[in-house]
């Protein structure tokens, strides 16, 4: 038989409160998630691939990972080089003699243990960029063994043994090396092939693009080597100028001034054509005293005179300069963008058009000659395909069709996107959820090392890929043209040199 009662069971309140406090508490965490602090939120991560990045730490060199640790640290008077951030391969200079233009240098790996010690010095290729900008070889180091220098690639390959007096890299060109051998020059790829023996008392470069071909002297004649080792023009005039079509070259032959071909055959001869400024399929632009024209190739006719400018962009048109005012006109000297602007620049490799107005705004036009928008530009950036505009209060991006762009279109591989509200900065994921409270005055896009930088009351700081402060906005970096963190170290204000630093700027 069942048991029976004659009253209720009695409530134990010690487990009823337990598991109220267990709802409670519950509760709280799902809406803390959902609407609490952001310290709590955390966005997918960023995949950072490992760099290496050189630092400046009180008055010594070093070299710092992506992450920002140390791998090597600053211990050295001279900037650490580093050939090839992907590689543990860094180049330390030592006994440097200012006066004197000498040092010894050789290569350290990540535990700073030498490398390539069959060489007695080994040293990076430095060059220049045709906006001016220095940059070193990525894929090549010359090396040096008694008395005479060759190339190496990264991992110690010898490319070309050490036989010469010298290498060194043509000035504005990408992988064409210069070298000196019995006091003659010749040239290298950055594979050490061979271009151009050792045979001629100078070569440079005909344009900043070694497809143009190089130009070669030999008693005080000067003619025309391809990158395929051809003999363009042969090596008999007294000038030849830095312009080419790709088939067609002005050159100086005993006085005279001549358009000739790849042939050598004459072309024509006209005078003007020393004040040559670009050479295209069917038209020239000279410069003849600030004054600019075209001459017609196919009947050497005169187009376009007395402009204060003229630059080819593409197919028939041309930037033209007109009483103090710049637009766009045809080889006909038709009108197709008025002019009512100070400066018109064509990208040619991003495909746009940049016209500054009086007032320092931009107008973006399309190869049609279309505004597609206004503002200042703040950055271009080919490598991701965008253009950075401040229009009015608010940062825009658009792609090289100026089609306009979010962030999160454009930044593919970052987990927090800048966002502004309320005259305020902060920072979302992909999905919109505010991962960093709109507090900051100005801020950045994630680095490609993880890191935003961020300002508040005048002063800069940055945060890492969960939102985190790593440097709280303490940082004046006003002479900085771009400010930008990796963990404690931001970005020198020389910008050309390409280091980071902690030292208070």
């Amino acid at each position: 038989m069942a048991k029976r009662y004659d009253t209720e069971p009695k409530l134990n309140i010690k487990k009823v409160i337990a598991t109220i406090a267990i709802i409670v508490l519950v509760i709280a965490l799902v809406v803390l998630l959902i609407n609490g602090p952001k310290a709590y939120r955390k966005g997918s991560s960023k995949n950072i691939s490992n760099s290496y990045i050189a630092i400046y730490e009180g008055s010594k060199w070093g070299v710092i990972n992506s992450k920002g640790d140390y791998v090597i640290k600053p211990e050295w008077n001279e900037m650490v080089l580093i050939p090839n951030d992907t590689q543990s391969v860094f180049i330390v200079q030592t006994d440097v003699d200012i006066v004197g233009n000498t040092y010894n240098s050789y290569a350290i790996n990540e535990k700073g243990e030498k490398k390539f010690t069959s060489y007695d010095k080994v040293d990076v290729l430095q060059n220049i960029k045709a906006d001016g900008t220095s940059y070193i070889a990525d894929n090549v180091l010359k090396v040096q063994k008694d008395g005479k220098v060759g190339l190496i690639n990264l991992s110690g390959k010898e490319l070309i043994a050490p036989q010469f007096e010298e290498i060194s890299c043509l000035k504005y060109v990408q992988n064409s090396y210069l070298t000196k051998k019995d006091g003659k020059f010749g040239l290298i790829d950055n594979a050490g092939n061979i271009i151009i023996d050792n045979a001629y008392d100078s070569i440079k470069a005909l344009t900043n693009k070694y497809e143009d071909g190089y130009v070669v002297e030999k008693g005080g004649k000067f003619g025309l080597i391809n990158y395929h080792k051809e003999q363009v023009l042969e090596t008999k005039y007294n000038k030849i100028l830095p312009l080419t079509s790709g088939s067609l070259y002005i050159v100086n032959e005993e006085g005279s001034f001549k358009l000739v071909g790849t042939n050598n055959e004459t072309k024509f001869s006209n005078e003007k054509l020393q004040f040559a400024t670009y050479i295209g399929s069917d038209t020239i632009i000279i410069n003849q005293d600030g004054k600019y024209s075209l001459i017609y190739i196919e009947d050497q006719s005169n187009l376009m005179t007395d402009y204060q400018l003229i630059e080819y962009m593409f197919g028939n048109n041309y930037i033209a300069k007109k009483d103090g005012k710049v637009g766009i006109v045809d080889k006909g000297g038709n009108t197709i963008v008025e002019f009512s602007y100070t400066n018109i620049s064509y990208l040619s490799n991003e495909g746009f058009i940049e016209a500054e107005k009086e007032d320092g705004q931009y107008d973006l036009l399309d190869t049609n000659f279309s505004v597609k928008t206004s503002g200042i530009v703040s950055e271009i950036n080919s490598k991701l395909g965008f253009i950075k505009v401040r229009v009015g209060e608010e940062y825009k991006y658009y792609n090289f069709k100026l089609e306009e762009k979010s962030n999160k279109d454009l930044f593919t591989t970052n987990n927090l996107f800048l966002s502004k509200k309320n005259g305020k900065y902060g920072f979302v994921d992909k999905n919109d959820v505010v991962i960093v409270d709109y507090i900051y005055d100005d801020a950045t896009e994630q680095n490609n090392y993880g890191y935003a930088a961020v300002k508040k009351d005048g002063k800069w700081g940055c945060i890492d890929q969960d939102g985190t402060i790593v440097v709280k906005p303490s940082l004046e970096l006003s002479q900085n043209v771009v400010v930008s963190f990796i963990g404690k170290w931001h970005l020198a204000p020389d910008v050309n040199a390409n280091y980071y630093t902690n030292n208070a700027e």
